[in-house]
């Protein structure tokens, strides 16, 4: 079962055929942090089908040139530009999303992927430290809230722009064992409310998505044991592995102009674990 799903998550940004087409995002500036694996490697490759000029931050070299290898070799697709970014260094955030202003002229769409909830997030409240507590927060939540920042004054000025922020339905569950990366991502929820009214008014739309237990090839290595993907498969409505390309299709979506009047809300993509939006 374990080898069936890592060839289904290898394959998972490999569908095409299964996504819908938006020209509203061709030749539109995507700026994606944590952009190498998982959801962030499906969203960099269905942003490239779509004919966006796509950058994404990582600092996992060795994925982010192979995912770039890959979409060299898809006909019609765009190509990426990679920028290293450790993201819970703040100079090298701001540095990546000047760099990507300065290149490109403006970003169009932002999309906040990046985050840690793998066993660094699995801290106990008796066993957090100030240290750990600032690591998780850094992971993610501050990363978002500062290439907001650098972006979003362009997004203003243009008068349209997307940003759509990674959150979680782990405060929702509610998870126990990893109390500050739940809090964290409860807190991306208030972030998206408060931006989405703060840019609203200058055409800027922001919105969260909140997945459940995703198939990424980093849950796979670590904490998607049989057991846990038994807990998860009795808790959704839908008894199967949902997989990264799932959660991509909801940011193009999102980014895209059919999705213009919505701002403001946090979309779940869970299998019907926690029942609602």
């Amino acid at each position: 079962m374990g080898e069936q799903i890592t060839t289904m998550c290898e394959q998972s940004t490999t569908m095409p055929h299964q996504s819908a087409s938006y020209p509203s995002l061709r030749g539109k500036t995507v700026l994606i942090s944590g952009g190498a694996e998982g959801i962030g490697a499906a969203a960099v490759e269905l942003f490239c089908r779509q004919g966006s000029r796509v950058v994404f931050l990582d600092y996992a070299t060795g994925p982010a040139g192979r995912l770039c290898e890959r979409m060299a070799g898809i006909p019609g697709a765009t190509q990426p530009t990679f920028m290293y970014c450790d993201l819970t260094e703040l100079e090298q955030v701001r540095r990546c999303a000047h760099g990507t202003l300065e290149r490109f002229g403006g970003v169009d769409v932002l999309i906040n992927n990046a985050g840690a909830g793998g066993p660094e997030a699995r801290v106990a409240t008796s066993e957090l430290t100030a240290e750990s507590f600032e690591a998780a927060i850094n992971a993610n939540l501050r990363h978002q809230v500062f290439l907001t920042q650098a972006v979003a004054p362009s997004m203003m000025g243009r008068g349209s722009g997307s940003i759509i922020n990674m959150g979680s339905i782990s405060w929702r569950i509610p998870a126990a064992g990893l109390p500050v990366y739940a809090a964290a991502k409860a807190a991306v929820m208030g972030l998206t409310r408060a931006h989405a009214h703060e840019f609203g008014p200058r055409g800027v739309r922001v919105n969260s998505i909140m997945p459940g237990a995703i198939a990424t090839q980093r849950q796979l290595d670590t904490v998607m044991t049989d057991e846990y993907r038994a807990q998860c498969l009795r808790a959704q409505a839908l008894k199967r592995v949902l997989m990264p390309v799932e959660v991509a299709r909801l940011m193009l979506f999102l980014a895209s102009d059919d999705a213009s009047a919505m701002t403001g809300g946090s979309h779940v993509v869970d299998g019907g674990w926690v029942g609602d939006t």
